[in-house]
């Protein structure tokens, strides 16, 4: 309805009022009688005593009960505001200006409404009217105090919550995995609770969140679930990696309260011990400090302080840089003194190479029951079992743990490595594995305490100071690594063949001169495109002998012609 038609319903002697309740809480709301039904009685009683001015109340309610006067987002109003835009009610009645808002700023946007229709506000206890200077003074001094009002209860339910969880208490909302509320204090559900600490162990051992929320998704582990007033179910569904570092973080199964981030004694019974607790906040920071420095991509040496080459000298870790790419090695004491002289003593051994070579010993003997059982026997049979079902999953998991987990593993069962000419010895303490991935058990026997010693043959080949090391037998948990190089070097050979066959006598010379590059170069490369099939595919697929690569394969003046010569030579025989 537009402003004139307004104008022509008053002058008719109609005013259609539209009245307006609230309640701030849904409490009592299920009353027959409630506070809503008393504002709503009061103002229509305040119309009634309007009638002889036109007042009449159409049948349309606004109720909004469980809603803050602190916004206007509300349902009932926003029905009222569009009724008033649409001209279809003149006056608002309501029984106190608070239940309308208690926010000046938002009066002042309703009153905007209220203008531009030429529509008035009414409350039925404090008369007055919002159409003079006067009655607008009123409204601004009583909704001043309404919203005085409201921060002054917000800060005394903010103060009491305060000073309730510095006692330990509980102060509601929803109960955490492994908890329930009753009678406002927070009670153990036992199956939860075995949940919540198998979680924390879990973590303690795997040390990787993305691990954890798979091994409990496998196993069907979800998060709480819980049923809403309304009668909806939530929860229930698998846990997310956020949900799970809340889980891991959350200082309520420690037994405290947390208010404003500081810790409180509880009055409900932790869930968690400190020692654990301890050991898997530690995991965290760890990996937090990990993602922060970039040692994700700049890979720790893991075996440092562990190493000693045949002399009995210690092997540090260094690293050299060239064209932008990092490479790292394990180097002999007496090769980095300021003062040595002898620069052929001690081994400079590319650190890649000898910590696959251990991790990969390592991971066959956590995963090989029979060793783990022969180094390690319990009294009780079944952290027995436990003990090699957790070893075997570690070593099936191993690449998928977090470089510092790898680096406590090493830390804690190798106790030294000896690098050999022709071997690596790797001296493990056995008996602390089981104090790792927390197995509580008694040794049969404290002669299991003793060093036990894990070899890998290996050839070590000098060239200059560097030293290629070539491992005996196959790694079964080595992934094939294609050299980029060496396949580009096998491609650009079988298109210089080409080339040759379609020459048409054309002299190599002038054909090596066409492609850029020297008629000896040019001959040598024709020559790999005649390389054995088997040994093309292996290339290809990363499976070429580790001491293989473009530069030495290019240095083969007279690579023979004959395929078993080929892998003989090259080293595939």
């Amino acid at each position: 309805m537009t402003n004139a038609a307004a104008s022509r319903t008053r002058r008719s002697g109609t005013v259609r009022c539209a009245i307006y309740t609230r309640k701030s809480s849904e409490e009592g709301l299920e009353q027959e009688f409630n506070s809503l039904q008393a504002q709503h009685e009061a103002c229509e009683a305040f119309i009634a005593s309007q009638r002889h001015e036109g007042w009449v109340c159409p049948a349309t309610r606004y109720d909004d009960g469980g809603f803050s006067g602190a916004t206007i987002d509300r349902p009932a109003l926003q029905r009222l505001l569009a009724d008033i835009a649409a001209g279809r009610v003149e006056t608002v009645v309501v029984y106190k200006i608070d239940r309308m808002t208690r926010s000046l700023a938002d009066f002042a946007k309703i009153v905007v409404i209220l203008d531009a229709r030429g529509a008035s506000f009414v409350a039925v206890t404090q008369q007055f009217n919002t159409t003079t200077s006067m009655g607008r003074l009123t409204l601004n001094i009583l909704l001043s105090f309404a919203q005085f009002e409201r921060e002054v209860i917000g800060e005394r339910i903010r103060d009491k919550i305060a000073a309730s969880k510095k006692k330990g208490m509980w102060m509601g909302g929803i109960p955490p995995l492994g908890y329930r509320a009753q009678d406002g204090k927070l009670l153990v559900i036992k199956s939860e609770a075995e949940i919540v600490r198998a979680v924390f162990r879990r973590y303690a051992e795997l040390g990787s969140v993305r691990l954890l929320k798979g091994e409990l998704e496998a196993r069907g582990i979800n998060s709480k679930s819980w049923t809403t007033a309304s009668g909806r179910r939530v929860g229930g569904k698998s846990f997310s990696r956020g949900a799970l570092y809340l889980i891991l973080q959350n200082r309520l199964y420690r037994g405290e309260i947390v208010h404003k981030g500081q810790s409180h004694p509880g009055e409900h019974t932790p869930i968690i011990d400190q020692p654990l607790w301890d050991a898997v906040q530690a995991q965290l920071a760890a990996n937090t400090a990990e993602r922060n420095s970039g040692t994700c991509t700049r890979r720790p040496s893991l075996l440092a302080g562990m190493l000693f080459d045949g002399d009995g000298n210690r092997m540090t870790p260094t690293h050299a840089a060239k064209e932008g790419t990092r490479y790292r090695y394990y180097v002999s004491r007496p090769l980095i003194t300021t003062d040595q002289t002898d620069r052929s003593a001690g081994l400079r051994i590319p650190a890649g190479e000898i910590e696959q070579a251990v991790t990969s010993r390592l991971r066959r003997w956590l995963v090989d029951p029979g060793s783990v059982y022969q180094a390690i026997r319990l009294a009780d049979p079944s952290a027995q079992r436990r003990l090699i079902a957790r070893a075997e999953e570690i070593g099936k998991s191993w690449s998928e743990l977090p470089a510092t987990r790898q680096r406590t593993f090493f830390a804690a069962l190798i106790e030294r490595i000896d690098v050999e000419a022709n071997r690596i010895d790797i001296h493990l303490r056995p008996t602390r594995l089981s104090t790792l991935l927390d197995i509580a058990g008694t040794p049969l026997s404290s002669a299991t305490d003793e060093a036990q010693i894990l070899s890998v043959p290996i050839k070590l080949r000098r060239a200059g100071r560097e030293i290629t090391m070539l491992i005996d037998g196959a790694d079964p948990f080595a992934t094939a690594k294609p050299d980029a190089r060496l396949i580009k070097l096998l491609i650009r050979a079988r298109r210089f063949n080409a080339t040759l066959v379609d020459s048409d006598g054309v002299p190599f010379a002038a054909q090596a001169k066409r492609e850029g590059v020297s008629p000896s170069y040019f001959t040598r490369l024709v020559r790999l495109s005649y390389l054995a099939p088997d040994i093309i595919q292996a290339v290809l697929d990363g499976r070429q002998p580790r001491d293989l690569t473009a530069d030495r394969l290019l240095a083969h003046s007279r690579l023979p012609l004959t395929w078993h010569e080929q892998r003989r030579v090259l080293g595939f025989a």
